[in-house]
């Protein structure tokens, strides 16, 4: 344990650095306010004792400048050492940082069951940070399993209604166009039925990765919608550039070269339908949804494995 006695009189400074020496602790000691900041700064001890009379600075203002050097969520304890009993002189320590005040001439009894205070104080604050960063840390993971799709791994279709829902907002306040694109497997169910469920999975985790990965911008987002369905919403996008994204996507799933004996391409692929909307007015983005939705109908009844744009539409 490293302890900071700041102590302008050398004979108190003496006495006090042999009592804390008596508790097993290295002593950093200052014999004025600016050497005791800066000493603060460089070693960073566990305890300050903090003389109240100091010939540069008083104990006060060197509180409050400790104070201001700790970073969020640290705490170094800081005990007065004074001849001044008064209750405001006490309030003023408390308030400038202080967390206890003992006064001179102080005996080695009363100093140690107060250093041995603050050491369990240190000890138990440590322990309950430990705690939180774990709990912060667990309550991190939940957030991110309930909004992930647990097949797949992107995310899910409760993460994907509050997000375009918050996009459709951001997109009328900005007056920029949001664009959506609902992708389908092609034949997903011929699949099932002639590789199996488990195969069927797989191609599902893949097309989902595929998607995932051919999104450059952070603020893209893909989501799995429900069965062999998934979302992408383009924040910022006209439909033109929506469908160069649409593009990436539907060659980057023929990649995979995914057999499929039961579809005419021999493989997986798939369909996608794309609107984009410049929202207008104070509505929900269901049209967007529903333009999408159609647009895939569309690419489903025109031969599959392609892009269908719905036209540009605003909100009604």
């Amino acid at each position: 344990m490293k302890i900071l006695i700041v102590e302008d009189s050398r004979s108190n400074l003496l006495l006090l650095t042999q009592y804390v020496r008596h508790f097993g602790a290295t002593v950093l000691p200052a014999e004025n306010g600016a050497a005791a900041i800066a000493t603060y700064a460089r070693e960073r001890p566990d305890l300050v004792l903090l003389d109240v009379v100091l010939p540069d600075i008083d104990g006060f203002e060197v509180a409050r400048r400790i104070r201001g050097m700790e970073s969020n969520g640290d705490w170094t304890p800081i005990i007065f050492l004074s001849s001044l009993g008064k209750d405001e002189d006490i309030e003023q320590g408390i308030v400038a940082g202080g967390d206890d005040y003992l006064h001179k001439p102080v005996s080695e009894v009363v100093l140690g069951a107060k250093v041995r205070a603050m050491e369990r104080l240190i000890q138990m604050r440590g322990s309950l940070v430990k705690l939180a960063s774990k709990l912060d840390h667990a309550n991190q993971e939940l957030q991110r399993l309930s909004a992930s799709d647990g097949l797949t791994g992107i995310a899910n279709r409760r993460y994907f209604d509050d997000h375009i829902a918050r996009e459709w907002r951001r997109a009328r306040r900005n007056s920029s166009s949001l664009a959506l694109m609902m992708c389908d497997v092609d034949h997903f169910k011929k699949f099932n039925d002639t590789y199996g469920h488990q195969s069927g999975d797989e191609c599902l985790r893949r097309v989902a990765g595929a998607i995932a990965t051919s999104l450059d911008r952070g603020s893209d987002m893909a989501a799995r919608y429900g069965g062999e369905e998934f979302v992408v919403v383009l924040s910022e996008t006209s439909l033109g550039g929506a469908l160069i994204v649409a593009e990436k996507i539907r060659h980057a799933v023929h990649a995979l070269r995914i057999p499929h004996s039961a579809s005419s391409h021999s493989r997986v692929t798939l369909s996608i339908g794309l609107a984009a909307a410049v929202p207008q007015r104070d509505d929900s983005c269901a049209s967007l949804i529903a333009a999408a939705d159609r647009a895939l109908y569309e690419a489903k009844n025109n031969g599959r494995d392609r892009v269908f744009r719905a036209p540009p539409l605003a909100a009604n």
